[in-house]
């Protein structure tokens, strides 16, 4: 009897998250079947200002107050923990997504309301977390589940500009894992400098982000260049652009070299795709602002994990979507300007499975 009881709590979460994808998340493309003891899937999503309502002294957040710019209340907080926990329990397909990066999130305290009091909570999520010295106070976290990852270290990077002193920036998340009891798997979990001032007079501090990420994987690689790398998170940046190619020095799945970096994004550039829609003086485009990147071991010789069929997704179910005035369909925003819209996120989230590596 205690054998079966043990067997119904362990399939029910599964059963609930299933049957919350079966209308909304199925699209063209996405794999929702079970990954079981093989597989794992990772995701990554900026969640567009996961505020609670309290104003923090040290922070300046005062627009997400009752009283502030965006009359943030608890019906919205607790709307956008509703939407914030229908995304991840949706990107999961049949099982719960394993691990996920999150960026825009105020503090602690909004990751255990997600994990504890929405609908993602029985799947019994772990949180890593530090407080960032963003001004505005947004964060970097990472979640996984302890069935099938094991956290073996993590640590917030410290990013300071020499040749700006008075910017205070987001930390790169960097943990270390134990997936499926089988190889470790390096993360770099990143939220970079925002364009807010124009691309070009913020660009340096971009390239500087990068090449402080390339130099730290480049440690990790030059001691075993089997280790296994993902870097993810919203880098302001495509994949064309300086920080990527000169900083990080990405390449495709198509030529990379050994031992290099690949962002699995470039494709969604060349076919005109991204994870971000913005709107200019001439008009909107979709840009690919959101990353993974992983090295070159993922889809190498090495043994243990590897990426399954050597590419990342865009998470678009149509829950996700709305169409703009000019009959687009663009990401289904929290705010539209100062006007509350009751969606999602101003981006769509990012996802890759990884899969053991079998050996004949």
């Amino acid at each position: 009897m205690k054998l079966l009881f043990q067997l119904i709590s362990f399939l029910l979460p599964l059963c609930t998250i299933g049957q919350s994808t079966d209308t909304n998340a199925l699209f063209s493309g996405f794999d929702d079947r079970p990954r079981g003891n093989q597989g794992v899937r990772i995701a990554f999503y900026n969640c567009e200002n996961l505020f609670d309502i309290e104003h923090d002294s040290l922070k300046d957040d005062k627009s997400f107050t009752a009283d502030g710019l965006y009359h943030w209340d608890m019906r919205k907080y607790w709307e956008k923990q509703k939407n914030i926990s229908k995304v991840i329990s949706a990107i999961g397909g049949w099982e719960a997504v394993e691990m996920i990066g999150l960026v825009e999130i105020e503090n602690k305290h909004v990751l255990l309301n997600l994990i504890n009091n929405t609908n993602i909570k029985n799947s019994n999520y772990r949180i890593v977390h530090h407080e960032s010295p963003d001004r505005r106070g947004i964060d970097i976290a990472f979640l996984f589940q302890p069935e099938k990852v094991e956290l073996i270290s993590e640590r917030a990077i410290n990013v300071s500009f020499p040749f700006d002193t008075a910017t205070r920036t987001r930390d790169i998340l960097f943990v270390k894992v134990l997936v499926l009891y089988s190889d470790t798997l390096n993360i770099f979990i990143n939220h970079w400098p925002s364009r807010w001032g124009g691309e070009f007079q913020t660009e340096e501090k971009r390239l500087f982000v990068a090449k402080k990420l390339k130099h730290l994987s480049d440690s990790i690689i030059s001691i075993n260049p089997c280790s296994k790398i993902l870097i993810m998170g919203d880098l302001n940046d495509t994949p064309s652009n300086k920080s990527l190619q000169k900083g990080l020095e990405v390449s495709s799945t198509d030529n990379y070299l050994k031992n290099g970096l690949i962002d699995l994004m470039i494709p969604f550039e060349n076919k005109g795709e991204g994870t971000h829609y913005f709107v200019g003086e001439t008009g909107g485009k979709w840009s690919v602002l959101d990353h993974a990147i992983v090295s070159s071991s993922l889809i190498g010789s090495c043994e243990g994990l590897h990426l399954k069929n050597n590419e990342a997704h865009i998470f678009k179910p149509s829950f996700l979507l709305e169409k703009n005035d000019n009959g687009v369909m663009i990401p289904f925003r929290t705010f539209v300007g100062m006007k509350y819209n009751g969606g999602f996120s101003d981006h769509l989230p990012i996802y890759l499975d990884l899969k053991l590596k079998i050996t004949e």
